[in-house]
């Protein structure tokens, strides 16, 4: 992982994309500390992730299509 701080960040960032998109992680600190990151982008089908998205559970405990089903929202 490579590690830039915010102003060389903002510099570089098309290059820091463009890096991005072949599989490089990149660590953005702001005096030091770490704040964010740019990392490359899944190309998952849309259906993956509907099904990912509908596997996660709500506050209620239960799967998010469960609570639709159920008529909460």
């Amino acid at each position: 992982m490579k590690t830039v701080g915010l102003f060389e960040a903002k510099t570089h960032l098309s290059a820091l994309v463009d890096k991005a998109r072949v599989g490089q992680v990149t660590l953005i600190t702001v005096r030091g500390k770490p704040a964010a990151c740019i990392v490359p982008v899944q190309n998952d089908a849309p259906e993956d992730a509907v099904t990912r998205l509908l596997a996660n559970t709500c506050p209620m405990g239960i799967s998010i299509r469960e609570a639709i089903d159920q008529g909460r929202t």
